[in-house]
């Protein structure tokens, strides 16, 4: 009864997700309506030391686990789901006891149709608009 969306916990993830989401809401939404489409996440960093690991969804929780950890340890950030070894995958973003899904509701879709809209459409002042009012929030080292 679930739809699960596996995308990178990335820019380009999100980019996957929200077209993902615009085609649900444009064409299927009553799945959405209906609560069976969800979102996985996926973490960031894997935190290690020795044989004690630890799984970061944000900066902050990396360095946490880091301080938690002490001494030398290290954290490995994913760049994506591929990067995972299958017992990594199961592990954090699809063994039904761990992984950490989030309902996708009608708003959530909505946003998703609304943002590609304006980032897709033939329209060229709301895409300019949302570039120079979002850029600054661009990451690009990731």
């Amino acid at each position: 009864g679930k739809i699960i969306l596996m995308a990178d916990a990335d820019v380009d993830g999100s980019h996957i997700k929200t077209l993902l989401l615009t085609f649900f809401f444009r064409h299927m939404r009553p799945l959405i309506e209906a609560g069976h489409i969800y979102s996985a996440t996926p973490p960031l960093y894997k935190v290690y030391r020795g044989k004690q690991q630890r799984y970061a969804f944000s900066d902050e929780e990396r360095d946490m686990y880091i301080e938690e950890l002490g001494g030398n340890a290290q954290a490995e950030r994913y760049k994506g789901l591929g990067e995972m070894d299958a017992d990594q995958l199961w592990e954090t973003t699809m063994d039904p006891e761990k992984r950490i899904l989030k309902r996708i509701t009608i708003e959530d879709a909505f946003e998703a149709d609304a943002l590609f809209s304006v980032l897709m459409g033939d329209k060229v002042e709301p895409r300019r608009e949302f570039i120079e009012q979002n850029a600054k929030y661009a990451n690009l080292d990731t």
